[in-house]
């Protein structure tokens, strides 16, 4: 069992601010890329993770978790947590959901064949909600389906 390497947390602070990478981090304290990682997560230097389970509840499959809707949906519960996203991605993000919810439309999955819009159900109406809950962190008001 290796031993526990110590890095000193003010000092990992310090050069991290400096804008040493991740790769230089490690050479100078002698550890790997992700005990450099670990240890930014302890000093509080990384970003929390975020969750976008509640955006995107299915499982995908590789092939469409980079598709535009997995995106737009990832882009707008990442504003929803607070995460700032470049003004374009954010927009087209809008724009999609927008459209979908004034067209009284949803977006579902199903693994092999991808996304799909679908008429909304009021029950859930995954896109209605998360386009609020963006609209709502954004502090911009509500629009009228």
């Amino acid at each position: 069992m290796g031993r526990k390497a110590l890095i000193d947390q003010e000092e990992l602070r310090r050069l991290a601010g400096r804008g040493l990478s991740n790769a230089e981090l490690a050479a100078r304290f002698g550890v790997s890329e992700s005990g450099i990682l670990q240890a930014k997560r302890a000093a509080g230097l990384s970003k929390p993770m975020l969750d976008h389970s509640r955006a995107i509840p299915w499982k995908l499959d590789r092939a469409h978790s980079q598709s535009g809707p997995a995106t737009n949906l990832r882009n707008l519960s990442s504003v929803a947590q607070g995460r700032a996203i470049p003004t374009e991605k954010l927009n087209t993000a809008l724009r999609w959901a927008g459209r979908l919810v004034a067209a009284g439309l949803d977006v579902s999955y199903e693994s092999g064949r991808g996304f799909s819009e679908v008429p909304a159900s009021t029950d859930d109406w995954l896109a209605a909600r998360v386009l609020a809950e963006a609209r709502r962190a954004l502090d911009l008001p509500e629009e009228q389906a």
